[in-house]
């Protein structure tokens, strides 16, 4: 089966297009996890997430961007990560991630270059074709791929997020002080 080619972009517009970011949409299922949900005997689910990944999230927010969850699925489980993680932004169980994303942007005052948003499978590529920056963990699908300007280096779930808020930081002069803080033992 034939795929379609992946984008061309250069780091400068790459660059270009993070230092414009204020809201980082994720897909959950393939991003922020690796994909695989653990089905109990009760009907309850678990996942795995990386904890690296969540403290990107934290720090990233704390350096003045807002992420958002963005899932096809419903599952409480991604709902108590968000709760722990402290992210306003979620949704899940649309019928429609295009029709999420619009409404993510209406209430909330966003521009698509605004938004950077990291999907790693085919239901994802509408929101990939629309926002500023479109990204995709090392192990997402081609066809998502295609849409990418940017791919990780780490596959979902193990640092595919993390890797992507320290760039659009990076981009932006934040990740340096971000790295300070996190590493000034202040006054002894």
């Amino acid at each position: 089966m034939a795929h379609a080619d992946v984008l061309t972009v250069t780091d400068d517009e790459i660059l270009a297009r993070a230092k414009k970011i204020r809201l980082v949409l994720l897909d959950v299922d393939g991003v922020l996890t690796d994909g695989t949900v653990v089905m109990h005997g009760d009907g309850t689910e678990s996942k795995s997430f990386f904890i690296r990944d969540g403290a990107g999230i934290v720090w990233a927010m704390r350096a003045g961007l807002t992420i958002g969850l963005l899932s096809a699925r419903e599952s409480a489980t991604t709902n108590q990560r968000a709760s722990q993680l402290g992210i306003q932004i979620v949704s899940q169980g649309g019928s429609s991630k295009a029709e999420e994303y619009a409404r993510i942007l209406g209430d909330h005052g966003f521009e698509d270059d605004e938004v950077a948003f990291m999907g790693d499978d085919v239901l994802d590529v509408p929101v990939l074709r629309a926002v500023g920056l479109a990204a995709v963990p090392a192990d997402a699908v081609p066809e998502a791929r295609a849409h990418a300007h940017w791919t990780s280096g780490c596959a979902g779930g193990r640092g595919a997020v993390r890797e992507l808020l320290e760039m659009i930081l990076d981009a932006q002069g934040r990740w340096a002080d971000v790295v300070r803080e996190l590493s000034d033992p202040g006054p002894l």
